[in-house]
């Protein structure tokens, strides 16, 4: 499921933002920051405006500096959403860029990339359109813990079919993913014995609040940053 607010708010593109830097694994240019030498993998996967976005690279340096080898592949080929395009309209640019035919395949080569380079333990972190690419992997067992914030496009059979440990956080301002789903995933997760998962609603917060906030809101802020610290405390507790 899809709609308007998976478009809204888009971010200034900062091309050569964070302190990592970008380089090429698995045919995929990402953006890599925190330690190269961790055993523990943390790959973090884009809404539809891209892994250009100040947020997200802002987001991904906070997770290296917690000890973790951080890669934000821009699994969209270089062309993020743009609104302002009026020749790629959101249905004919999402065409292009399915988040399963194009994200989860494109994160494969990634994944054997990383794996052949010592990392042990792979988590995946995705955001509305990249968390729908990461129940993918999670699925077919590609990775080992997952993080899904204000996702897009999941279902309640893609729920059904993971059972490594997840959380998800949504928003209670959300057509895309509303809190009735999100509920939904959480009975279906609560069911399954020997899966550990969190689920957590965000009052008064809408789709895209975790990485499409004002940085100069500091209540907007306040709030990403509690949803970015139940990602680490997550990530603490089940990657290892």
């Amino acid at each position: 499921m899809s709609g308007p607010q998976c478009c809204s708010n888009p971010p200034s593109l900062n091309p050569g933002g964070g302190v990592g830097h970008v380089d090429k694994v698995g045919g995929v240019d990402s953006y890599f920051t925190g330690s190269p030498h961790s055993k523990l993998a943390v790959l973090m996967l884009s809404d539809v405006f891209g892994y250009e976005a100040p947020n997200l690279r802002k987001l991904a340096d906070k997770v290296g500096a917690a000890g973790y080898y951080v890669v934000v592949p821009d699994l969209l080929d270089g062309e993020p959403f743009n609104p302002q395009n009026s020749d790629r309209p959101f249905p004919a640019w999402i065409k292009d860029h399915g988040p399963v035919e194009k994200g989860a395949e494109a994160t494969k080569p990634i994944i054997e990339a990383l794996k052949s380079k010592g990392v042990s333990a792979i988590a995946a972190v995705g955001f509305c359109w990249g968390a729908k690419v990461v129940v993918e992997l999670a699925k077919s067992r590609l990775i080992q813990t997952a993080v899904l914030l204000h996702p897009s496009f999941v279902s309640l059979d893609d729920i059904k079919g993971v059972d490594i440990p997840i959380a998800i956080l949504g928003a209670e301002v959300d057509q895309v993913s509303p809190p009735e789903l999100v509920k939904q995933f959480e009975q279906v997760l609560a069911a399954k014995s020997g899966v550990a998962s969190f689920v957590k609603i965000f009052p008064k917060v809408s789709h895209g609040w975790a990485v499409r906030y004002n940085t100069e809101d500091a209540e907007t802020v306040k709030v990403a940053e509690e949803a970015h610290q139940d990602l680490l405390d997550w990530l603490a507790k089940h990657h290892k």
